[in-house]
């Protein structure tokens, strides 16, 4: 169970006791027990070891196959293949270390940007600290207009409204109240008594006490999932599909030929260097630098347009996607209203691709354009 949620079910007096604090705030003594304690309010990237997130790169079993394959390569002298070999899957697993290595400089860079400022109480006096100092029992105070610094049970509110589309897909602001949930609150999944942490203010002013920091707040649960192994895109599966039977038909192939070469009088050795060398001939050496360097591609172009992608498979990933489900208030990634008709000087404009199109030559007709976007 949440921490957040076993606090919205309690009356305000009972969470201020439950977190040994009060209105007047935390002392001194208290913020560094509890810093030592929780740690900093702050989500962090497991910034990976060097060595071990380019040997990841190598986790694949199409790459074991070439691996396997170029030491039989060297085995029966054909050197110039084992080097072809051994560079393709060099090349492409550096190719992968590097950009993932971009992606997490770039996603550390955006973290020290985000850098923002909490009003709170301590030792009965206001303060303006980093919001990475909050510890939980601390009172903060918010306005209109303030990003939500962790997981807070509201104990005083003014007509306040939070706009909470981040974590659910509602774009209306949600109204907050300093009141113990009810059940029926609680079946709706309406938690009107809880701010949490990345969502803002539209409205209205407040007072809560922080329950939950860092990584324990909803926000960072849903960045150490992120951060995780996740399932496999499509293409992986794929991949990993098709090395499994093509190495099952390669070893098949290799030991009918080896066998029969036998039947037919064949040397042992002989017999195992042809079989070998028809394994070789059949695995696909390119292949694996074909499915680096296209999501490559891929990232590069994401990079122009501002998107950070860690790894390389992700790109397939949104080429994968058939079905994109979304609630009534059909939030979407930028979490942004777009203008797509302006109406000024009497008449109507259409705005698509960032351009304001030509206005219409007749009141009726900008009328009936508005009416068809509408509809």
């Amino acid at each position: 169970m949440p921490t957040w949620f076993k606090f919205s079910k309690m009356e305000i007096e009972e969470v201020l006791k439950a977190l040994k604090t009060s209105e007047n705030g935390l002392t001194g003594a208290d913020v560094k027990a509890r810093l030592e304690r929780y740690g900093y309010n702050e989500v962090k990237f497991k910034r990976e070891n060097p060595v071990f997130r380019f040997l990841k790169q190598f986790k694949s079993l199409l790459i074991y196959i070439l691996l396997v394959v170029s030491v039989f390569t060297i085995l029966i002298g054909e050197w110039v293949d084992a080097v072809v070999i051994i560079g393709v899957v060099f090349i492409n697993s550096l190719i992968g270390f590097i950009q993932e290595g971009k992606a997490t400089k770039a996603m550390e860079s955006l973290q020290k940007l985000v850098k923002t400022e909490t009003k709170v109480i301590r030792d009965d006096k206001s303060l303006s600290i980093p919001s990475s100092l909050l510890v939980p029992g601390d009172i903060v105070k918010l306005e209109m207009g303030d990003k939500v610094p962790a997981d807070i049970r509201v104990i005083r509110a003014k007509n306040l409204f939070v706009d909470e589309s981040a974590l659910t897909g509602e774009s209306v602001p949600v109204e907050k109240v300093p009141v113990k949930l009810s059940e029926s609150d609680i079946n709706k999944g309406e938690f009107k008594n809880t701010l949490f942490s990345g969502t803002l203010l539209t409205e209205g002013a407040g007072t809560g006490v922080v329950v939950s920091t860092g990584s324990e707040t909803e926000i960072g649960k849903i960045s150490r999932v992120v951060q995780r192994e996740g399932v496999k895109t499509p293409l992986i599966k794929k991949i990993d599909d098709f090395s499994r039977s093509i190495a099952l038909a390669i070893i098949a192939v290799a030991a009918f030929n080896f066998i029969i070469a036998l039947l037919f009088g064949y040397e042992i050795i002989f017999s195992f260097l042809a079989s070998t060398s028809l394994a070789v001939a059949a695995i696909p050496e390119g292949l694996p630098a074909i499915i680096t360097i296209t999501p490559a591609l891929g990232v590069a172009d994401m990079a122009r347009r501002n998107a950070i992608v860690r790894n390389l498979p992700s790109v397939e990933t949104l080429g994968s996607v058939t079905v994109i489900c979304s609630d009534k208030t059909g939030t979407l990634t930028k979490n942004e209203m777009t203008v797509k008709c302006i109406c000024a000087g009497g008449g109507f404009y259409e705005v698509a691709a960032m351009k304001q199109m030509v206005k219409s030559d007749t009141m009726d007709q900008n009328l009936r354009t508005s009416q068809n976007h509408s509809d």
